[in-house]
């Protein structure tokens, strides 16, 4: 239990800090997704680098949620945060002066440890500080910043890696993480829970080591050969360690993932649902950018502002949607269907030259889908539990968030390339291309990096070059938006096969209050 102490005076600033704090991890992910051919190019880094510029964050950032939590909890919220801030601004100087793509994703897995710290204790202080109705409206002032910063984030990145170039899209956290360390050490009190459970070091290796082992299989199967055989042994070694990790959670008394939890049917059909928004929309923020910049020729300001179209709904639409009194189960279904639909419409805009016009329609469609599930997943999940394993829920919900869209952003990357190769490599055998030069040329291209892309080829062949290059970009996004909205139809069946019933044990000031978690 929380240590009992009077709710200090200073609640809205505490707020203020906490939430600030909580919109750093969200704004940095949306920055750097606009940076990234900008950083290619600098870096000289291919398409599969460009993934693990991503996958690198968030892979410690979904491995080490749970444990982040037990952490803060043991040693202090406080604590906890202000480690988070100074490892994370410590590895974003790293990032920003990094010299190679593997400087940059080391610093990178850094950064999402320290995000993990910031997410954990910026929640558990919130529940620490109010109670009640007054909770219920710090969560809510909470998912706006959050959303604000995911609006926010594609414009910053494409002003400030236009303006000052893609390490400043890091090196700002800087002064962000100094200025809010001294913030959190004067402003927000210490809070610790004295009946905190030891970190379950067993969980964290074999979780982390599974997830990354399967997602170096996934993104480097292109480059490899899906069945060479250090591919497989990255599979096979990835699906033995998440066995030994389920074995190791079931065998402790005190378990980081209390796989009892997933026993009531009506649960597993949020986690469903939860798994839709994250690879079936989320993942978007990710590809949209590439795709902006690579088949419109944007720069990376007018990228980021062409995000508006998907990243506004993503704001607005929770707090419309709020104000709906249908059960969870109808509203998931919607948010699933029109996230669906979004990404059919991308689909088949991408490979038929379309303007952007017609294109931000097909955004607008998919922001708006990703908007209702960003504000109805967590709310039912916490829904589907009793009041009094929220937090348990709340953990559950964002550690199974940001594993899948861990796996989405590998397994898209995978379609989107692979469907590239497999229209832009015939087409260069009649200029005298290799294979060879030809996939190396396509990875190029596909980061961003249009520029070096070329620049072996002989003058004559470049524009040509350049436009089968676009056509085969185009037509890889629009498999992997095929695959996006195939993988939001399966959780759509089994959103509606399994959230059966009601949920048990839940009371209506629970649910509502549930609400607005809802732009974690």
């Amino acid at each position: 239990m929380n240590q009992n102490v009077d709710p200090p005076a200073n609640q809205r600033l505490i707020l203020v800090v906490i939430c600030l704090v909580s919109s750093l991890v969200m704004l940095d992910t949306n920055l750097v997704a606009v940076a990234l051919p900008t950083l290619a190019s600098s870096l000289n880094a291919d398409f599969a680098d460009v993934q693990w510029v991503i996958t690198a964050y968030v892979l410690p950032f979904a491995a080490l949620l749970l444990a982040a939590g037990s952490f803060g909890d043991k040693v202090g919220r406080r604590l906890s945060a202000v480690i988070g801030m100074v490892t994370f601004g410590a590895a974003s100087l790293a990032c920003g002066l990094s010299i190679s793509p593997l400087m940059l994703n080391i610093s990178r897995a850094v950064q999402g440890a320290g995000a993990s710290l910031l997410l954990t204790a910026s929640l558990a202080v919130i529940n620490h500080t109010f109670n009640g109705a007054d909770r219920a409206k710090a969560y809510a002032f909470w998912g706006a910043s959050l959303g604000v910063a995911i609006t926010c984030g594609p414009i910053l990145g494409g002003v400030i890696s236009s303006l000052f170039g893609w390490e400043w899209a890091f090196l700002i956290n800087v002064p962000l993480c100094s200025a809010l360390v001294i913030a959190t050490l004067k402003i927000i009190p210490e809070s610790s829970d004295p009946d905190a459970k030891r970190l379950d070091f067993a969980g964290i290796l074999t979780f982390s080591s599974g997830l990354f082992l399967l997602t170096w299989a996934v993104i480097d199967g292109n480059a490899l050969g899906w069945l060479a055989p250090a591919v497989l042994w990255r599979v096979l070694g990835g699906i033995a360690l998440l066995v030994l990790f389920v074995i190791v959670e079931k065998r402790q008394a005190n378990p980081m993932l209390d796989f009892e939890i997933f026993r009531p049917v009506y649960f597993r059909g949020t986690v469903a649902s939860m798994v839709g928004y994250a690879v079936g929309a989320q993942v978007m923020i990710f590809y949209l950018p590439l795709y902006l910049q690579n088949a419109f020729g944007f720069a990376p300001m007018t990228a980021g502002f062409s995000m508006l179209p998907f990243a506004l709904p993503m704001f607005l639409v929770p707090r419309l949607s709020a104000r709906i009194t249908l059960p969870s189960k109808s509203i998931l279904s919607f948010g699933l269907c029109i996230t669906a639909s979004g990404n059919v419409l991308m689909a088949l805009l991408s490979d038929a030259n379309s303007s952007y016009a017609l294109f931000a329609l097909a955004m607008i469609v998919a922001g708006t889908g990703a908007g209702i599930l960003n504000g109805e997943t967590a709310k039912a999940v916490q829904g589907a539990l009793p009041a009094n394993r929220s937090g348990v829920a709340s953990g559950i919900a964002s550690t199974i968030r940001f594993t899948s869209l861990l796996f989405g952003i590998a397994a898209l990357g995978a379609i989107l390339l692979s469907a590239m190769l497999k229209r832009f490599v015939p087409s260069t055998e009649s200029l005298g291309i290799s294979a060879v030069d030809a996939i190396g040329i396509a990875k190029r291209f596909s980061a961003g990096d249009a520029e070096s892309a070329l620049s072996t080829l002989p003058p004559a062949l470049r524009d040509g070059v350049a436009l089968s290059l676009r056509s085969a970009f185009e037509a890889g996004f629009g498999s992997a938006a095929w695959a996006a909205a195939g993988f939001a139809v399966v959780c759509l069946v089994l959103t509606r096969r399994l959230m059966v019933g009601s949920p048990s044990d839940v009371s209506e000031a629970r649910a509502a209050e549930a609400l607005f978690v809802a732009d974690e």
